[in-house]
């Protein structure tokens, strides 16, 4: 049995500025994004495609503005409306946790669609090459949940499992006495982080290293996260759940199920139409 470290969720304090774990991790995450993006730039298929190192610092504007946003109001409509509506000032608080990965996703296409349209990109061959830059950023947001003690698991159903943990209630203080929820739960930030980020990730960069028809690399990761989250989603204690045929499903997985199915009509499609990714056209008509 294992006992959540509860580590404080401010990991430096300079005065009466407070940096917080959760923040170092988005600062960790779009970190990520650039390193990867430039060992991404020199494989051959993507340099052809003219991509350039200051593209990277444009899309991460871009990707910030989009995961942000899009992640907060992701987790006010999706997850917790009455809460946010009744108290609004709670909505700016990020500090606190409370991003929705979908929201999040929704959010960068959106900022993906606005940046590829100004640089005069194709928005899929920026899906494609953006897309394995995503999951260890999302790795990272998830170790931030669980330094939180955010998104608890369910309680195992064998109890000598050896990585079962007490879980803190954070609807109460965690130092010096902290209050745990019942039964010892699976860290589902934990399994989250290893599936729907890290294992997602090598299978991702894996299969991206080879020129793919166009779409076929975001495709596939929109299919990957989904199937991910809809499995980990057994482990975690849901915000909600329903019924759907006598079965229930909780609210990731209702909102990851989409992203299957999309995943793989745009992967059927990107190996029926097989077109290749291009340079953008301002890049072309510059070489002219």
């Amino acid at each position: 049995m294992l006992i959540h470290p509860m580590p404080d969720p401010v990991a430096l304090q300079l005065g009466p500025v407070a940096i917080h774990w959760y923040g170092l991790m988005y600062v960790l995450a779009f970190a990520l994004f650039i390193a990867l993006g430039r060992v991404r730039i020199r494989q051959p298929h993507i340099a052809a495609q003219l991509w350039r190192k200051e593209d990277l610092d444009d899309m991460l504007f871009y990707g910030m503005l989009g995961v942000v946003i899009g992640g907060r109001l992701g987790e006010v409509l999706f997850y917790e409306p009455v809460k946010y509506f009744s108290n609004p000032v709670e909505i700016f608080k990020v500090w606190h946790g409370g991003m929705s990965y979908h929201g999040g996703f929704i959010g960068v296409l959106i900022a993906m669609s606005l940046w590829a349209r100004k640089s005069g990109r194709n928005i899929l061959d920026v899906y494609d090459f953006i897309a394995p830059l995503v999951p260890l950023g999302y790795a990272a947001g998830r170790m931030g949940n669980f330094i939180n003690a955010e998104l608890p698991g369910r309680v195992v159903a064998d109890q000598s499992l050896p990585w079962a943990m007490l879980w803190p209630d954070t609807a109460f203080p965690l130092h010096p006495n902290p209050v745990f929820l019942q039964g010892l739960r699976h860290p589902s930030p934990i399994y989250q982080m290893l599936i729907d980020g890290l294992l997602v990730f090598v299978i991702l960069w894996l299969f991206a290293r080879k020129e793919r028809p166009r779409l076929a690399v975001g495709a596939f990761y929109t299919l990957l996260y989904g199937c991910a989250r809809f499995f980990t989603e057994y482990f975690r204690t849901p915000d909600w759940e329903t019924t759907v045929l006598g079965m229930p499903i909780t609210s990731g997985q209702v909102l990851s199920l989409p992203m299957v199915v999309a995943g793989i009509a745009m992967l059927v499609w990107a190996y029926q139409v097989r077109q290749r990714g291009t340079a953008p056209t301002v890049a072309r008509a510059e070489a002219r």
